[in-house]
This record gives structure tokens, sequence and C-alpha cells, in this order.
């Protein structure tokens, strides 16, 4: 019943049309856990089509070695970016809810509400 109230508080929304239009030739998901620094692979990665990255690790004084280029960005609610200037304008951020607070939190960003 709380997925299904939840739900119905959601404009339903498709994925934005320059992800629509995309063909998925070339991926990449980058992790968070810092196995990419000194590797000096930012200008490559920043060729894939799609960069997925996870969770909130850091890109800005991390380009060379990372990238800094940003399609879908995917956390969990407790990894969320704090202000509105770390979400990319260009990028779609995608929160991955599977515990019952995570949809606690969900519903009070919709909501516009203090958690």
């Amino acid at each position: 019943d709380k997925l299904k109230d939840l739900l119905e508080l959601l404009p339903e929304h498709d994925l934005p049309e320059d992800l629509r239009s995309k063909h998925c030739k070339r991926c990449v998901v980058i992790g968070s856990g810092g196995i990419l620094h000194g590797s000096e692979l930012g200008q490559l990665l920043n060729q894939f089509d799609i960069v997925i990255r996870l969770n909130d690790a850091p890109v800005q004084g991390y380009t060379d070695h990372v990238g800094n280029k940003t399609t879908i960005r995917m956390t969990y609610p407790e990894g969320a970016p704090l202000s509105e200037q770390e979400y990319p304008p260009a990028s779609l951020f995608v929160a991955v809810l599977f515990k019952s607070v995570d949809f606690t939190w969900l519903q009070a960003m919709v909501k516009n509400e203090t958690l």
C-alpha cells in the first residue's frame, strides 16, 4: 500500500528525449571505489556514448582519471547530492530504492517535506 500511494504521487515521465534517442553502442559504468585514481583514463571514459556513475563519487578535481561526462547518476537516497549544484543539468539522476526508509525519503522529496 505504501508503494502504491507513493507511485500515485509521482508524475509519469519517460526518459529524456536525448536518452531515448541514444543508441548505447559503448557504455561504461563507473563506481566510486577509487580504483581509477592515477589511471589518467578520463579522456577515454568521456568518449563512451553513455557514462553511468554509481553513488556520489566526486568528479571535479579528478577529471584526468575519471572523466567529466555523466549521463546517468545512480545512487541510494543517502548518497543523493545535497545541493542543486551537484546535479549536472545534462544528466539523469536515478534513485535506487530498496529499504522502507528509502520510500519515505522519496515521498518527502516529492512532497518537498523535511525528513
